[in-house]
């Protein structure tokens, strides 16, 4: 790395992507941080262009006009396309797997497939592409629940418990013959359903070496005390009191440095974040699934924590030099972040409401409110205003020493913005201490480096 400073390039327009500029721009290694196309709180932080993150010729022409040191691909969408491919190729350095890398995301079957062959623990599946033949191996299940999920990318929400076999013919024939979720329910997988604790792993590799984060948890059903749909996610506490010492070995053991192990079998170039879902059940560790970028709002939490500069820690990456840096020092305090949704979501959310509030909110002690949904309008008299532009429309992180003042410095913070049909969930960060109480507490400790 070189004494001169440089560009960074972030492509994506979520809350993930304002995180990682708000943090990247306050690295004293970059002259200016680019992303593309943005939302309505990202110029704050970063020069907004309006290339989309899957028009990949529009993205390498913007590369090569700006030139970038380094640059950073959040969404799932534009990896699965190959993006970080074809920019390798023009030589930029990249953080994010290439097309085979992003596979273990853009379809469970393919990934399914790998952790058996791998022998890394998973819920037992049977994938189908016919409705039919789905609907009939259904009938014959003597245990319920049954998972059913979208093979593809259905941003978060194809993935339905079904209780019984009503329910989950309901659910094949929406994903399959409605086409609820596109082209990524052509084909599904049903999944043994795994009882456990939920938990969230993130690890960064260049094919070589392995950099486990903080561990982050976020709820993922729509209402308190997790009822309702699956969404994207409404919101999020890290660290994680639930994940001891011994379960964090337990999971490097039988999940993490396997799941390396097998990119380097199945020789996938991998240079990027690995986001392990997981279960932890009573035989030990299970994986739900992978992705292959930062979780949202996951990486809202891991920002705010993170104390160390995190562009030398993406470049190292991206250039297979991970081994050489500093394990990264984090912040020994508690963040919950809370996600203001939008009316109609996750099912279809309502835009264009104005949004007001947001400088109050950011006033409240060590707040930050992280945009997602939002975009910038011009008024008729000339004015800008802030409006809503998706279903998930901010998240208002806080932090402090302990979890209480933490979650009471975010719902604060929350509760001084306004637009019509603002909701959230109330109950965020509160299992962390339910679930914290059910494990060895003189065992608990973060993770660090692998």
């Amino acid at each position: 790395m070189t004494s001169d400073k440089f560009k960074v390039l972030v492509i994506g327009s979520g809350g993930r992507e304002h995180a990682l500029c708000w943090k990247i721009a306050k690295s004293e290694l970059v002259s200016e941080v680019i992303c593309t196309p943005g939302n309505g709180g990202i110029g704050d932080v970063a020069r907004i262009e309006r290339v989309a993150a899957t028009d990949i010729p529009g993205l390498i022409q913007l590369a090569k006009a700006e030139q970038p040191g380094l640059i950073v691909i959040g969404p799932e969408d534009p990896l699965a396309m190959g993006l970080a491919d074809k920019l390798r190729a023009e030589g930029f350095k990249v953080f994010g797997p290439g097309a085979e890398g992003a596979r273990l995301e853009s379809s469970k079957a393919h990934s399914k497939e790998l952790m058996d062959r791998h022998r890394i623990p998973t819920a037992s599946f049977r994938s189908f592409n016919r409705s039919g033949q789905a609907k009939g191996y259904l009938e014959g299940c003597t245990t319920w629940p049954q998972v059913i999920k979208a093979d593809g990318l259905a941003a978060g929400k194809g993935v339905y418990i079904c209780a019984d076999l009503a329910e989950a013919k309901v659910a094949v024939d929406g994903i399959m013959e409605q086409g609820r979720h596109g082209s990524a329910g052509a084909s599904i997988l049903i999944e043994e359903f795994i009882q456990g604790e939920e938990a969230s792993i993130f690890a960064l590799t260049d094919g070589e070496t392995v950099l486990v984060l903080e561990p982050v948890q976020d709820h993922k059903q729509v209402g308190d005390g997790d009822v309702g749909p699956n969404t994207g996610g409404m919101g999020v506490y890290s660290p994680v009191p639930e994940l001891s010492k011994r379960i964090y070995k337990q999971i490097e053991q039988h999940v993490l440095l396997p799941s390396i192990h097998m990119l380097r079998r199945e020789r996938i170039d991998f240079r990027g974040v690995l986001f392990i879902g997981l279960m932890l059940t009573d035989g030990g560790p299970r994986v739900i699934e992978y992705n292959v970028r930062f979780g949202d709002p996951e990486c809202q939490a891991l920002v705010r924590r993170l104390k160390s500069d995190i562009v030398p820690i993406l470049l190292a990456t991206a250039d297979g030099t991970l081994g050489s840096i500093e394990t990264p020092e984090w912040e020994n305090q508690t963040c919950i972040g809370v996600v203001a949704a939008a009316d109609g979501y996750p099912a279809s959310p309502r835009k264009g409401d104005r949004i007001d509030g947001l400088e109050a909110a950011g006033r409240v002690e060590s707040a930050v409110v992280f945009h997602a949904g939002t975009k910038r309008n011009r008024t008729l008299d000339g004015n800008e205003e802030i409006v809503t532009n998706g279903g998930r429309v901010l998240t208002v992180t806080a932090m402090a020493k302990d979890a209480e003042e933490a979650r009471r410095r975010a719902y604060e913070s929350y509760d001084k913005i306004k637009y019509a049909g603002k909701f959230c969930r109330r109950d965020i960060g509160r299992r962390r201490e339910a679930r914290a109480a059910s494990f060895d507490a003189r065992s608990q400790g973060a993770p660090g480096g692998a």
